[in-house]
């Protein structure tokens, strides 16, 4: 078939560059549209039911949360339900299993909780947050005035009624959460006092402003032929027509109105979310959350153009400053990745030019890399798959083995020209290259296909990992794909057509020399090539040394592989390779019960320490949470966006190139040794700078720290869960571990949550004081609500702005205990029965008032409560220090009944990783097996090949050890990479053995171990140059990567080192411990065998015609 192919190529040359050209233009279309993000999608799918009710965590946990929770849990493809109480606020994050449709679930979400609605209490308003996550926080900004002409209420007016809607309407964007600032709110502040006098209460002044702030209509009306719409135009739109609102009426027939019983301001409304820029105080910020499975780059610049377009109507002295925006990112880390693959692409063309030293011969791998590239964006594009740093890096990986084939190929039949010429040119040179090709070009094509296809395991890799690292699987399965198929369709044809063997004649002269040197050239054998000849003296008295000491060779390679299992014990864990966004997130956390303006303060003096670092370009902190149900965050969780400046602009430090190096030499040198603060560093500083009392720090990066708490809730990297019945049960386990965990190494940060350190006002009725009084407990509770807090009555309408107006004692009459116990309660009329206001009783006479501690914020999984413990690590993997730690927490801790501590956060993936693993390598090795097998149809021959595999671990894991990487999930899809690369090797290995041997019997040369040994000698030595080419053009291939930095390149590096080093010691150790294991192998159980002096073995696909000598 594949002979077939080749055949057909080499006939219809035109036919081939037209399909191919045609290709390369639908590649080029496809990479200019394809879409571009800096990572994959790695959103859970989740739907987020949000409730709204004034009433303390503990209220709603029981009565809103947990009936919604335990109701949820029922619904179809859910895997997790977390609980968030906070005062005010309930969240429901319902997250649903790998690839269920979002809106899908947002159907059967809202079914399930059609089934809960009516069992909630009146007034709590319970909707669907927008189809969006937390990851979806792409862009965020401030609105500032640094002249003094708007007032932040100013500002924040703007915000929520004209800016917010204008991005609103960007496509791709699902809301725009508001943060900081004040928004208005006209308040109704009374004088218990003038109620008292006037004999009005307080429920009856509510009654009024709600009735007092509405418009009618009256239908219509026709005058004499002209129809007319009524209106009762009723609407209070000024403090003014607040304070005339009539009450009631006095004893004199006078009106009692809002004004006569206090006063109307306007201030502001009820604030749980603040925000700071740059330390310099409170700011106006938004956030605009971008819709689940939208391109981020695209709805960004939409963002962008939407802004410049209003800009100019702007409030006189205002103006939008970006702070985070993530398309910077998406563009440095696509940017990178480009750069990156040029420099492979150019590093593997050099390869190839220099070894075999003939263009027209080089060319055809070097025109065969860019094609492959770019014809493989074509199925990107149509499978959805994105440009991004994952994708990218799939080819970037795959360069280097995509030209393996080409090389194979191009070299044989470079060999095969140059023996016809030796021969005296008989026959046609055509026939000669189709011969050479058909000759390799089946086992080549399988070498890539094993490649292709040993990388198809990581496609069953799950959740936060699976959706990382299946685009690169895609990528560079489908890259290797087409190279393999160009191998046997482009290259034959590409060889015909620039394989010229009489030159150019033409004037002038030197010209005409000039031109054939490039176009025709010169074939040089490999003992006149000077690298050639060179590594062919150098190998050949090696592998004759191997040959006299075999069993010797043999043993090294195994006490080699034996002493590098104790070193791949020793190597670390963690989950994901960092990814260095550009940015940081600080994510301190306080005590519970921290006010807001206390919190403010907190919050403007974090940042302005932060902005005192020179590498620190802005900062914008946010303390409480922003109006959107994608954050959940209380006061005492700080956030801060710590926007960095290029690595350019960063504090230099002395190094040891510092004093002599030029200026146009430390570029360079700074890719090898960098004289500005790691990230690492920096952040080390950062946290040294901002030890302050009561605050637990812990550092990450935007994008992570929201994977991480979309995954599991848990916003460090590593953390516990604690679950049980009793909250102050749950406090008291997490201050133990919390404690415990202060000691072991590698501990930054370490905070448990205090579950129940809120702080409540508590007023617990005297049941036989209000029945005395004739009060039932409702009633009573009207006046809490009314007097004490405050209830929002009713909205203005003030055109297209709206304001919540709120009726309550005035600050002096409810600031302390005493006189909250002095607020008056309206009771019931002896005679009436009904509440008039004309007797009052203080609120001390009908209850007990006093402070006490409880939940500031409830959680619960699943329906068990919860409790987090925040671990922020540093200078140890994850998996080192929560294997040591989990070893001191089973020691010290001795949990009641019912209650259980769970690590949470990396651990999750790192376990899920673990089990897939023990499924995903032993399968890939499997393909590989099989498809050796089918190749070589000898089991011998397969086991030979494999043997590649523990030969590239000893590199692997000891540059892995010699670089401080840890084992992660990129480490391991590096691993998986190498063991197709692995098989290749040896299958070229074996190829040129088995062709040297094959040769040598058909001219009855094979008759004694002197002739095997020569027969392998010339397989192994003068064969060295496409073996060196195939593993130096992988090897040199992924240098690059190790020698790239910037966004992405840590990623790429933790996928690349492991190959890097496998390839370096497998190929090394191969040129060794092949050949003798070959002489063994044919020596023992072929040479040896009675009746059969020298069988053929099994040979390789398309190795039954001529070889090559």
């Amino acid at each position: 078939m594949i002979n077939r192919i080749i055949d057909f190529s080499a006939e219809n040359k035109l036919i081939v560059f037209l399909i191919v050209a045609a290709a390369a233009v639908a590649g080029w279309w496809s990479m200019k549209n394809v879409p571009l993000d800096a990572i994959p999608d790695l959103s859970e799918t989740q739907v987020i039911i949000y409730s709204r009710w004034d009433r303390s965590p503990d209220i709603l946990e029981d009565q809103v949360t947990y009936p919604i929770v335990t109701a949820m849990l029922g619904a179809p493809g859910v895997r997790t339900v977390r609980g968030f109480s906070d005062f005010g606020y309930s969240f429901v994050y319902v997250i649903f299993a790998e690839g269920t449709d979002i809106y899908w679930a947002r159907s059967r979400t809202q079914e399930y909780l059609s089934a809960v609605l009516p069992r909630l209490p009146d007034g709590v308003e319970t909707e669907l947050g927008p189809d969006a996550t937390g990851l979806g926080w792409v862009f965020q900004y401030a609105l500032v005035d640094t002249t003094g002409q708007n007032s932040l209420a100013d500002l924040r007016a703007y915000q929520d009624w004209t800016l917010r809607y204008h991005l609103k309407s960007v496509p791709g964007v699902a809301e725009v959460a508001p943060v900081g600032g004040f928004r208005r709110q006209y308040q109704v502040n009374l004088d218990p006092n003038r109620l008292q006098f006037y004999g009005v209460p307080v429920s009856r002044v509510v009654e009024a402003v709600k009735g007092g702030n509405n418009d009618a209509g009256g239908r219509l009306i026709e005058f004499g032929g002209t129809e007319y719409m009524v209106r009762g135009r009723g609407y209070a739109r000024t403090v003014e027509d607040f304070g005339n609102i009539a009450v009631a009426f006095g004893e004199s027939g006078s009106p009692i109105r809002v004004r006569d019983l206090g006063e109307v301001v306007l201030g502001p409304d009820l604030r749980r979310g603040v925000a700071d820029l740059d330390g310099e105080g409170d700011v106006v910020s938004g956030i605009v959350v971008m819709r689940q499975g939208q391109n981020a780059l695209a709805v960004i610049d939409r963002v962008k153009k939407k802004i410049r377009e209003i800009e100019p109507g702007l409030p006189p002295g205002a103006r939008i400053v970006p702070v985070y925006d993530r398309s910077d990112l998406i563009r440095r880390a696509i940017d990178n990745l480009k750069w990156t693959i040029v420099e492979v692409m150019l590093t593997v063309s050099a390869v190839v030019l220099l070894f075999l030293w003939h263009f027209p011969s080089a060319v055809i791998p070097i025109v065969t890399i860019p094609l492959a590239v770019l014809i493989s964006f074509v199925p990107f594009r149509l499978m959805g798959v994105s440009a991004n740093i994952m994708s990218l890096a799939g080819i970037a990986i795959a360069i280097g083995a995509m030209v393996d084939a080409a090389i194979v190929v191009v070299e044989q039949t470079h060999k095969k020209l140059e023996i016809w010429d030796r021969d005296g040119r008989k026959g046609d040179h055509r026939g000669v290259i189709i011969g050479a090709v058909k000759e390799v070009g089946a086992a080549s094509f399988f070498a890539l296909l094993v490649i292709a296809v040993s990388f198809l395991p990581v496609l069953t890799l799950e959740a936060q990992e699976g959706r990382l690292f299946k685009p690169l699987a895609y990528t560079k399965t489908l890259a290797m794909i087409v190279a393999a198929v160009l191998a046997i369709t482009l290259d034959p044809a590409l060889r015909l057509l620039f394989t010229q063997i009489r030159g150019f004649r033409f004037r002038p002269r030197w010209l005409s020399r000039a031109f054939n040197a490039v176009a025709v050239g010169t074939i040089r054998s490999e003992q006149r090539h000077l690298l050639s000849s060179f590594l062919i003296r150098i190998y050949d008295p090696a592998v004759a040394w191997s040959l006299r000491r075999k069993w010797t060779v043999i043993a090294v390679a195994v006490l080699l592989v034996a002493a590098t299992v104790p070193v791949f014990q020793r190597l670390g864990s963690e989950f994901m390779p960092p990814l260095d966004e550009g940015s940081l997130f600080y994510m301190p956390t306080t005590m519970p019960g921290i006010s807001v303006s206390e919190a403010q303060k907190l919050l403007q003096v974090t940042d302005r320490i932060i902005k005192g670092f020179p590498e620190v370009d802005r900062v914008l902190g946010k303390a409480g949470r922003a109006e959107t149900s994608t954050d959940p965050a209380p006061f005492s969780m700080l956030e801060t966006l710590v926007v960095l400046k290029p690595r350019s602009e960063w504090r230099r430090a002395d190094t040891w190139y510092s004093p002599w190096a030029p200026e146009a030499l430390k570029p360079l040198l700074r890719r090898i040794s960098p004289d500005t603060p790691s990230s690492a560093e920096l952040v080390a500083q950062m946290n040294e700078a901002l030890r302050l009392p009561g605050l637990s720090n812990a550092w990450t990066m935007p994008i992570k720290g929201r994977i991480d708490m979309l995954a599991t809730g848990i916003r460090t990297p590593v953390g516990l869960k604690i679950s049980g019945a009793n909250l102050v049960q749950i406090e008291q386990i997490g201050e133990q571990v919390e404690a415990a965990l202060r000691t072991i190494e590698g501990t930054r940060n370490v905070f448990a949550e205090r579950t129940g350190g809120g702080y409540f006002l508590d007023i617990e009725w005297k049941r036989d004081e209000l029945a005395r009084y004739g009060l039932s407990v409702d009633q009573a509770q009207k006046t809490v609500q009314n007097a004490i807090g405050g209830e929002n009555v009713t909205t203005a309408i003030e055109g297209r702005e709206r304001y919540s107006v709120n009726v309550r004692y005035r600050r002096d009459f409810r600031s302390s205990l005493e006189t909250i116990g002095r607020v008056l309660v309206p009771v019931p009329d002896v005679r009436t029965q009904e509440i008039d206001g004309r007797t009052q009783i203080p609120l001390s006479q009908l209850a007990d008032v006093g402070v006490a501690s409880g939940p500031g914020m409830i959680r619960d999984e699943d329906g068990l409560l919860t409790g987090y413990v925040y671990v922020d690590i540093s200078g140890r993997d994850p998996g080192g220090y929560i294997a040591e730690a989990d070893r001191l927490l089973r020691e010290r801790l001795e949990l009641p009944a019912g209650y259980a501590v769970l690590w949470s956060g990396q651990y999750e993936a790192m376990q899920r990783v673990k089990d897939r693993l023990m499924i995903v390598v032993p399968l890939t090795l499997l393909l590989i097996v099989l498809l050796l097998y089918l190749s070589t149809r000898s089991l011998v021959k397969t086991a030979i090949v494999l043997l590649a595999v523990p030969f590239s671990a000893v590199g692997a894991v000891w540059l892995l050890h010699l670089l401080g990487y840890n084992m992660s999930i990129g480490v391991w899809v590096g691993l998986i990479a190498l063991l197709g690369v692995d098989a290749e090797t040896g299958v070229f290995m074996l190829l040129y053995l088995d062709l040297a041997y094959e040769k040598a019997r058909r001219e009855g040369r094979m008759n004694s171990l002197a002739d095997l040994q020569t027969a392998v000698r010339e397989g192994a030595a003068k064969r060295i140059r496409p073996k060196f080419m195939t593993a130096a053009t992988m090897l040199f291939g992924l240098v690059p990567i190790m020698w790239s930095v910037g966004t992405g390149a840590d990623v790429m590096k933790h996928i690349a080192a492991p190959m890097i080093g496998g390839i370096f010691t497998s190929f090394l150790m191969e040129l060794m411990v092949y050949p003798a294991i070959y002489e063994i192998w044919k020596w023992n159980f072929e040479m040896k065998r009675p009746g059969s002096p020298s069988p053929p073995g099994p040979a390789l696909p398309g190795q039954q015609e001529g070889v090559a000598s």
